[in-house]
């Protein structure tokens, strides 16, 4: 529902922060990750995901979109939710969480709170393929001043295509064209050569 929130900075602690946009103070759970990647600021962009039960709706906030991207993966995993990925994010960084699913490394994910044994493994079961196919980039944000290339890129990806098959599809798409393409196109031609 809400892709991010940029505001004021007005309350700040290691589990949540309040961020005031357009009048609204909006109470976000938040990493101990985010919480260090926020530092000082008294202005600051958070990613949000909403999370609607039958008694709440909890706002959950991100420093960065590849935090959001792995939260969803996890949270997608059978049995676990989004309190036991927050502490998931507050136990390592999300780079060390995608390398250990990456590496099958279950040891190093039963570590963290909350998670035993077959927990760990689902998650690398249900993940490492997952990840493996984004790329070891896919938690870097993406740019802010994005080119058609990049745009495309991204839409590819967003739409389950793995980084290195989209940028040869794209790669592709672009030598053929005798002419600039808009994203539009791009995509469109790509699509047709996966």
């Amino acid at each position: 529902m809400f892709a991010y929130i940029d505001g004021k900075l007005t309350f700040k602690c290691p589990t949540y922060v309040v961020v005031e946009a357009g009048g609204v103070g909006y109470h976000i759970n938040i990493s101990l990750n985010t919480y260090s990647a926020i530092g000082n600021a008294e202005r600051c962009k958070i990613y949000t995901w909403l999370h609607v039960k039958e008694d709440a709706h909890t706002l959950y906030g991100f420093a960065d979109e590849g935090e959001r991207r792995l939260f969803l993966h996890l949270i997608s995993v059978s049995g676990i939710g989004p309190t036991t990925c927050r502490m998931m994010l507050s136990s390592i960084t999300p780079v060390e969480i995608q390398n250990a699913i990456i590496n099958a490394d279950v040891v190093l994910i039963q570590q963290i709170k909350g998670i035993g044994v077959k927990s760990a493994q689902r998650i690398v079961l249900e993940l490492q393929d997952k990840l493996k196919k984004e790329g070891p980039d896919s938690l870097i944000s993406m740019p802010l001043h994005n080119t058609t290339r990049d745009e495309a890129l991204s839409a590819l990806i967003m739409l389950g295509f793995g980084k290195q098959v989209a940028e040869k599809a794209i790669d592709n798409a672009v030598k053929k064209a005798d002419q600039d393409l808009t994203v539009e196109q791009m995509i469109k031609i790509a699509l047709k050569n996966l």
